[in-house]
């Protein structure tokens, strides 16, 4: 009996970490500090990551480009605050309502 609830709360324990683990897996966890300019053009779109519950730091998530369809885009996370950031995101916008 001692060794089935031992199981037990070892199999609890893992399952709780495994969660843990996965709750910042559409997060930013850091910034990049500066981006090269032939990385900027090929900026596909933009959205902001708030403070909440899973979430730690308010980001700016640039989505790049796809290059092959099997392979997810790649995002880069900025610092919102950052003048560099805020002028690219201004750029992308105009650069998005050009397309409409």
């Amino acid at each position: 009996m001692n060794s089935q609830a031992l199981f037990l709360l070892l199999l609890l324990t893992c399952a709780s970490l495994c969660q843990a683990q996965g709750s910042f897996g559409n997060c930013c966890l850091g910034y990049i500090s500066r981006m090269k300019k032939n990385v900027r053009r090929n900026i596909e779109s933009v959205k902001m990551q708030e403070i909440d519950e899973n979430c730690n730091i308010r980001a700016v998530i640039f989505t790049m480009k796809q290059r092959r369809a099997d392979v997810k885009p790649r995002e880069l996370c900025a610092n919102p605050d950052s003048d560099w950031v805020q002028s690219l995101m201004d750029t992308v916008a105009a650069r998005m309502q050009g397309r409409n």
